[in-house]
């Protein structure tokens, strides 16, 4: 049975290595308001606790303690993982595959901090010092951008998970190895151990890039579509121009003989005829072209065309208002299109849900700030507390994904802050990003 002053070393041991977590968290999440994490740090100080219980319990099954280790660390990562879950509002895979990510340069510093023959309050102290220290070169390097990218993918995140908790299992087996490799060899030990450090960043980096690249090319040929459809549009108002002057000129021939037989309520009666056949037949078009023309970042413009397409397909009415040109949004504008994308996509799905759907979108650039605004009807009711919760829908459980993610972009953007109402059947959304100075 351990002694007593053995358990309480494992336990300062354990919470070292779990403050190191967290730092390498923040890091490689890119988190920028470090503080609204590190408030809910003292909930995840029951892990190490946890850990050190359940040592005792398995060092008292003999047939378990060759694998004693392995389940204490396994243990760790799903207790980590369920914190960063509840921390960041995450799904599990997310937040399993970051606390992955966090657990291998943390394993891979405690076996640096073994390189120097040092007592045990200094190796905390150097344990700690190299986290942080590795930790600001990761943000400096941005490496949290790209990971969170990798995240933020929704098709298959329990894959990155899989694929870092392999990484991170081995860096476990490389720690344990650690204490047969004799010492002649141990700095061609450490220098393997940063060598694969630094190649499991690299591969996130790449993945990271590959990802973004096909996104972008994909973005980049949606523009080249809408564009088309767009051009389309231009030349269906040119043929409707064309067919209104005829109608015009036959509706003015008639006005001139009206006039001069004085029947000023048949004129009242054509002129209020001929402006409801503008409205109907060019109007609605005309606007609708003009309020497009004013959206000069193609990625915006491209993802409006083909939500507007998409709403008229099923039978949504919608109304869009770009009053003034929008030129640049003072925000990422991968991620201001991702919020757009879905406030767009639970408008439209709402909106079904109603007799008679429509979606209003508005959108305004002044003085360097950028205000949206989407509102649709709506008939459901809304429980306040739970629309923020991962997997929350209207529709049932585990089939809602958007408004959670779209609070957790947000969260990135300080300057971007975001309102929800709802009031007489009209669901309504809004967004503003302020301009930095």
């Amino acid at each position: 049975m351990p002694l007593l002053s053995d358990l309480f070393v494992s336990f300062l041991d354990g919470l070292t290595g779990h403050l190191a977590l967290v730092v390498y968290l923040l890091a490689v999440t890119g988190e920028r308001t470090v503080w609204r994490r590190l408030k809910k740090l003292p909930l995840l100080l029951l892990s190490p606790l946890i850990q050190v219980l359940l040592s005792v319990g398995l060092y008292t099954i003999p047939e378990l303690r060759a694998f004693q280790y392995y389940i204490s660390c396994f243990s760790i990562l799903v207790m980590c993982a369920l914190w960063v879950r509840w921390a960041w509002k995450w799904g599990f895979w997310q937040s399993f595959a970051a606390t992955c990510m966090a657990g291998i340069f943390q394993v891979a510093d405690a076996t640096l901090s073994a390189m120097v023959p040092v007592s045990f309050a200094a190796a905390v102290g150097l344990h700690l010092g190299i986290s942080i220290a590795v930790s600001l070169l990761l943000y400096k390097l941005r490496f949290g951008m790209w990971f969170r990218l990798l995240l933020d993918n929704n098709s298959a995140p329990w894959r990155i998970a899989l694929l870092l908790f392999t990484l991170e299992t081995t860096m476990e087996i490389f720690l344990r190895l650690a204490f047969g490799v004799q010492p002649r060899f141990l700095t061609f030990y450490y220098l393997l151990v940063v060598e694969m450090v630094v190649l499991m960043a690299v591969l996130i980096v790449y993945l990271g890039q590959r990802f973004d690249t096909a996104r972008k090319m994909q973005a980049q040929q949606d523009v080249i579509i809408q564009q088309r459809l767009y051009e389309q549009d231009l030349e269906m108002i040119r043929r409707e121009v064309r067919t209104f002057r005829h109608d015009y000129k036959n509706l003015l021939a008639g006005l001139s003989q009206q006039a001069g037989e004085g029947e000023l309520e048949g004129m009242r009666r054509t002129l209020s005829d001929l402006d409801a056949g503008f409205d109907l037949r060019l109007g609605k078009k005309i606007q609708a072209s003009t309020q497009i023309g004013n959206l000069q970042i193609p990625e915006i413009r491209s993802l409006l065309l083909s939500k507007l397409a998409a709403m008229q397909e099923k039978g949504v009415e919608c109304r869009l208002e770009v009053l003034y040109p929008v030129v640049a949004v003072d925000m990422d504008i991968w991620d201001f299109v991702r919020c757009l994308g879905i406030l767009i996509d639970n408008a439209m799905e709402a909106a079904l849900e109603s007799e008679q759907p429509w979606v209003d979108i508005v959108l305004l650039a002044q003085d360097g700030r950028i205000f949206l605004r989407v509102s649709n009807s709506y008939t459901n009711r809304i429980d306040p507390g739970k629309m923020w919760n991962d997997g929350w829908s209207t529709k049932g459980a585990d089939r809602g994904v958007g408004l959670s993610s779209y609070q957790h972009i947000l969260e990135s953007h300080p300057n971007a802050c975001h309102c929800t109402s709802w009031e007489d059947g009209v669901f309504v959304q809004e967004l503003t990003v302020e301009g930095r100075l």
